[in-house]
Formats: structure tokens, C-alpha cells, sequence
């Protein structure tokens, strides 16, 4: 209630309020609670969080951390599949004898385009990890495919070192003439000597130097007695001068197997094994394939011999 004094009466009146002032006076309290209103939602929202805004940054941070984790687990996987690749292209296939895999080396160039997306915002580093997680899944597929290959390769490892001469024809062997240029026996001149001269009794055992299947082919007659094997994968075996064969044309032999006995047959003057390796037609030092029964000294000393310019028996 508000009262106003009357200068006329001397007395204190009440007020009365008309429609107008009352207006006034509620549209004034309702401005001042509004801009109170506005005032204290602004100070709300610059220095405290909503619920919804805290679930939402926590979801944010859950989110990053996942996006770094997966960005070091597909590091560490490419990582170790590039390891993979290596011995599979500098190791395995080295041994196995076979073509390095020919990658696409397109994976890698797009690898390195998106190196710096994960920097900028978290769209570009979710785009990195689904490319990379793409570029390795094709590395991966074509690394399955190389295994599958090599495990074919090697399950015919055995067969395949089973075909190349690694022995000596003859048990602890003598070797007086090596492979190349040695004199001729009968014209005295200086000629390719395609094989080597192993010497000792007649009747000494031949073995064949890898498995094989006997050739129906002849030598010519100056070889005498010959046995030629067939082992595969471009290698022949020559054994020439025998005195007796221990096998037939067409017969298969296993390394290690008696195909013949040492004797002194065609243009030869002494008992004597002339030994031939022959690789996809061209005739090679077969010292090089006596690695699979001597120990390094006894071969080095082989090599030794073998080396010597000197007069060969055939």
C-alpha cells in the first residue's frame, strides 16, 4: 500500500494506482527478471557445464583415445606384416629358389598422402585409419597367397634337393684332373676338360649323385661305359669309363643308389671316374655339387686339386 501527502488537507492520502502506472510496474518487474534471467544463464553457461554437455565431452574423449589406439594397433600390424614381406621376399623364397611376390606399391603411395590427416580434426583421422586399415587388408591377402605358395614349395623341397647333384660319385674321392682347360692325354694339347677325373681300383663302386631316371641316350665312344642320369629341373649326371653298368635305359635311381663300377673303357689311360654335372645344357664344375658329403677342409682341399692345370685322364 502506498500513501501520498496532500499539501491541500495537510494529510496523508492513500494512492491510488491507475491501470496505466500498473502496467508500467509489471512490465517493469517482468524486463528486470528477464535480463536477471539472461544475466545468470550467460555467467551459467561461460563457467559451468551442463550434464549433457559432460556426457558429450566424455564421449569425445572415449572417441579420441579409440581413434589413437586403432591408429597404434594398425602401425603395429603394418609393422610386423612389413616384416613379413621381407623374409618372405629376402628369406624363404631364397631358399625355396623362387620369384620375389611382386607388390602393388600403390598402397604404400597412398599411405603416405594421409600421413598428416590425423592432425587436423578427428573426421580426416577416422578417413587415415579406414585407408590404412584398407591398405592392409590387401597387403594381408597378398601375403596369405604367398604363404599358400611357399608352403606348396616347400612341401616339393624335398623332391627338389633330391634332383641336385650334392655328393661325390665316389666314396672319399681323388681328384687328378679339375674342370677346365687340361691337357690331352693322347693329343698333348691343351683342351676343355668338361668333367673331373677321379681316380682308383677298377671295380670301385659309382654312386648316383642325386635321384634320377637313366638315360636311353649314348656318348659318343670315347667316353666308354656311361651312364647318364636325367635328374629333373634342368640337371644331368655323366659318369664315362666304367667297366661294368649296375643299371638299364629308363630305370629310376635314388642319391646314393650303385649305378656302375670304375674301369678304364674308350679314349682313357688309366682307371679312372670321368664325372660330368650338366645344367639346363651346359656342361659345369661339378666340384661346385660335391658339398653334400665333405666336410669345408675336405672340400677346400678338393677345390685344391681340382684347380691344378695338369694332364687329364680323358
Amino acid at each position: 500500500m502506498k500513501y501520498k501527502f496532500n499539501h491541500k488537507s495537510l494529510s496523508f492520502e492513500k494512492a491510488k494506482t491507475t491501470p496505466l502506472q500498473l502496467c508500467k510496474m509489471i512490465l517493469a518487474y517482468v524486463a528486470a527478471a528477464v535480463a536477471f534471467a539472461v544475466v545468470v544463464i550467460v555467467i551459467w553457461t561461460l563457467f559451468f557445464e551442463s550434464p549433457k554437455e559432460k556426457r558429450l565431452a566424455r564421449e569425445l574423449l572415449s572417441y579420441n583415445q579409440t581413434i589413437i589406439s586403432l591408429e597404434k594397433r594398425v602401425d603395429l600390424l603394418s609393422n610386423v606384416l612389413r616384416d613379413m614381406e621381407e623374409k618372405d621376399d629376402n628369406l624363404y623364397r631364397a631358399i625355396l629358389e623362387a620369384e620375389p611376390v611382386k607388390r602393388n606399391l600403390l598402397f604404400n603411395d597412398l599411405e603416405e598422402q594421409y600421413t598428416e590427416l590425423l592432425s587436423k580434426n578427428q573426421s580426416s583421422a577416422l578417413k587415415q585409419i579406414q585407408l590404412k586399415t584398407n591398405i592392409l587388408t590387401q597387403r594381408m591377402q597378398t601375403q596369405l597367397s604367398s604363404y599358400q605358395e611357399l608352403w606348396k614349395l616347400a612341401q616339393e623341397k624335398e623332391k627338389i634337393q633330391a634332383s641336385i647333384p650334392a655328393i661325390s660319385p665316389v666314396k672319399n674321392p681323388t681328384v687328378v684332373s679339375g674342370f677346365g682347360m687340361r691337357y690331352h692325354p693322347i693329343y698333348k694339347i691343351l683342351r676343355r676338360h668338361t668333367g673331373v677325373d677321379i681316380i682308383g681300383k677298377k671295380g670301385t663302386p659309382i654312386y648316383a649323385t642325386a635321384d634320377g631316371v637313366v638315360s636311353s641316350e649314348t656318348e659318343g665312344t670315347g667316353y666308354g661305359i656311361t651312364v647318364t642320369i636325367n635328374h629333373g629341373r634342368g640337371y644331368q649326371t655323366l659318369y664315362a669309363h666304367l667297366s661294368k653298368k649296375n643299371v638299364r635305359s629308363g630305370q629310376r635311381v635314388k642319391r646314393g643308389e650303385i649305378i656302375g663300377f670304375m674301369g678304364n673303357t674308350g679314349l682313357s689311360v688309366g682307371v679312372h671316374l670321368h664325372y660330368e654335372v650338366i645344367k639346363n645344357g651346359e656342361k659345369v664344375n661339378p666340384i661346385h655339387y660335391f658339398f653334400g658329403d665333405l666336410t669345408p677342409e675336405e672340400y677346400n682341399e678338393i677345390l685344391k686339386q681340382a684347380s691344378e692345370i695338369n694332364q687329364s685322364l680323358s
